[in-house]
């Protein structure tokens, strides 16, 4: 049975029809996400759903003593509450039910036969197995320490800025585990690390939720079910991201099926209603009509279908554009900076180049130094130490607060700040209009101004604007937060085809695998791994080897400890390798390196041949790899000979 139901549900704001006749339901287990354009209805059904809306009409059927709660997007707290006490705030009822169980344990020892006792405690083991809150203080650290909130525990959570007030909310929604767990963009203000996390207690815990996301690995890895609205109705698919764009695909050749199905049909209709007035009058008025019906259905349908294909294309189209204007010019280089914020070393040591064409995300924990890079790129913060050159050229940026709009102008004054109707977008002129419907604009928002636009709408604004700047670089800030999937596949398309560098930071995952060419990994304490690994390769891999390093840990901590004398000796062989090995390796390095900065220099490049190159340096890294491998066993066992030696453990 479904704990909740909604049935022939509408809702219109004005003269804006949102929902029509939707049908919806959500049993137990389910995890549903939501998508769709912004302005669309997804945040107005999770209202509904809720039972904070009311709707036009239809009808919400809900199981008894089902609770629904929702992660908002401005949280409130009392006055000068502490981030630990909001949280236990959330688990009051769940530490109760704790306390009586612990309590009725202590009769049942002097009354073990009470059948009133025995069925109170039934009802209370029942009730926090459904909750698991049987290890809440716990579970509340665990949460505190993953979620960066642990130093803030005892600080006034209005202190705290806006991502870290949302993360404390999360935290105690996810601890306190409602029947329904309604989450509008729950991983915004989440590092990858904290979205990992939240994933891995989401499906431990076995959570009944309906979630809004533009996250699209988020969505493939927690939804059971993606519900699309779209023109005021639902169409349900089941699985993730990935399993409803093959449901689009299949959805596209169904419909030009149909649609070929129809204009045989309308062809053979035709040709009778050409056979005479008579037998038109006569036999089928009816008949006639059906026609024109075919008519505009013939002409409905490609519109329909090239509006699925164009969605549809802008997620999956790859460009491989690597063509500049200035080919390979240097933007920025870096050579040993070095950056504090007070006592806090942000960057150690940094060195790096950018070139024209580079698409590099910026990526790590929150707090770690992501931003301030961006700042020192934007010459808005100096280094501390080291050298940090910029050459000639025009950067466009988009910021989180989208503070270079102005609230006070309309959209059409915002693109044609001197007048007229016609904006130039990279060597096009074109109308306003005609521009920003592509950013999924109607006409009747150009008039609109920029204060009255929500949050979604803004950055659409901003994003549109920022692509109609002659620029060479464009740095971005959490580009896809406020952001539907439609207006990030808009943002992936354009950022691809643009000519220049492209340098962000971003928690989005799938957007950094699929825009990024090359990574600078905050690694904490001011360390910055360069890596050009697939963004969510390198997190496997860095997984991997944190399993990798705990079991080793484990396994030295129960190592037992050697007594006797065993003799280990080294071959002739052996020690030779030992001593030329590190040599053999320094000289191959430095040939890897050599080829590595061969292939980010034209003139170097030009001269060998990219795909000679490219074999050489894969040829290298191939003979590395046995090298390194064979040493490090070298190494292992110099260790264990000496610790056999001299009895240590």
């Amino acid at each position: 049975m479904a704990l909740l139901n909604l049935l022939e549900i509408s809702k219109a704001y004005e003269s804006q029809q949102i929902l029509k006749n939707v049908d919806f339901f959500i049993e137990k287990g389910d995890r549903i996400c939501i998508i769709g354009k912004n302005g669309g209805g997804k945040s107005t059904l999770m209202k509904i759903i809720n039972g904070t809306l009311e709707f036009d009409q239809g009808r919400r059927i809900i199981q008894n003593n089902v609770k629904i709660e929702m992660l908002n997007q401005t949280p409130a707290f009392k006055k000068d509450i502490s981030v630990k006490d909001a949280i236990e705030e959330e688990l009051i009822e769940l530490k109760n039910a704790k306390i009586d169980y612990d309590n009725l344990l202590l009769k049942l020892e002097n009354d073990f036969e009470n059948s009133g006792l025995l069925k109170k405690q039934e009802e209370l083991t029942n009730f926090l197995d459904e909750y698991n809150a049987w290890n809440l203080d716990d579970k509340t650290e665990r949460v505190l320490q993953q979620f960066q909130l642990k130093e803030y525990e005892n600080h006034p959570v209005t202190q705290l800025s806006g991502g870290e007030q949302r993360r404390v909310t999360l935290a105690g929604l996810i601890l306190k585990k409602p029947d329904i767990l309604l989450l509008d963009e729950p991983t915004n203000h989440l590092d990858v690390y904290m979205v990992e996390f939240f994933e891995e207690m989401l499906l431990k815990e076995k959570f009944t939720l309906i979630f809004i996301s533009h996250d699209r690995y988020f969505i493939d890895n927690i939804a059971t079910k993606t519900i699309e609205i779209d023109e005021c109705s639902i169409k349900t698919f089941k699985g993730g991201y990935e399993n409803y764009l093959n449901a689009k695909k299949i959805l596209i050749m169904s419909l030009t099926k149909s649609h070929n199905t129809l204009l045989k049909h309308l062809k053979s209709e035709e040709e009778w209603l050409k056979k005479g007035v008579k037998a038109r009058l006569k036999k089928n008025i009816g008949r006639t009509k059906r026609v024109y019906e075919l008519r505009e259905n013939a002409k409905k349908n490609p519109s329909l279908i090239n509006k699925i294909k164009l969605e549809l294309e802008r997620e999956q189209k790859n460009f491989n554009q690597e063509k500049s204007i200035n080919r390979q010019k240097m933007l920025f280089e870096m050579y040993g900076i070095q950056k504090k914020l007070g006592s806090k070393e942000l960057i150690t040591s940094f060195s790096s180049r950018i070139l024209q064409n580079d698409r590099i995300a910026i990526v790590g924990k929150n707090g770690a130094g992501k931003s301030t890079l961006l700042k020192i790129f934007l010459e808005e913060l100096k280094i501390d130490s080291g050298s940090f050159k910029k050459g000639e050229f025009k950067i466009g940026y988009f910021d989180q607060q989208r503070i270079f709009l102005n609230d006070d102008k309309n959209i059409i004054e915002t693109f044609c700040p001197n007048g007229g109707d016609r904006v130039d977008v990279r060597g096009q002129n074109m109308h306003v209009f005609g521009y920003l419907k592509k950013f999924l604009f109607p006409k009747e928002y150009l008039n609109k101004k920029i204060k009255l636009l929500s949050g979604g709408e803004r950055s659409r604004v901003a994003l549109a604007l920022l692509f109609t700047k002659k620029i060479d670089c464009l740095i971005l800030d959490e580009p896809t937060n406020d952001l539907d999937i439609p207006t990030i596949n808009i943002l992936e398309e354009y950022i691809q085809s643009f000519q220049g560098a492209v340098i962000f930071v971003s928690h989005d995952r799938y957007f950094v695998d699929k825009i990024a060419k090359k990574l600078y990994i905050f690694k904490g304490d001011g360390k910055i791994e360069e890596s050009y690994q697939n963004y969510s390769e390198y997190l496997s891999i860095e997984k991997e080897l944190k399993k990798l390093e705990l079991y080793t840990c484990k396994k030295e901590k129960n190592r037992p400890k050697i007594t006797t004398q065993r003799t280990i000796k080294f071959s002739y062989k052996e020690k030779q390798d030992y001593e030329s090995l590190p040599l053999k390796i320094e000289e191959l390095e430095s040939k890897i390196q050599e080829l590595q900065k061969c292939l980010q220099n034209p003139e170097c490049y030009q001269k060998i041949g990219l795909s000679k190159l490219s074999m050489q340096l894969e040829e290298k890294k191939s003979l590395l790899e046995p090298l390194i491998e064979h040493f490090l066993k070298l190494e292992e066992k110099i260790e264990f000979i000496s610790k056999t030696q001299y009895n240590i453990s």
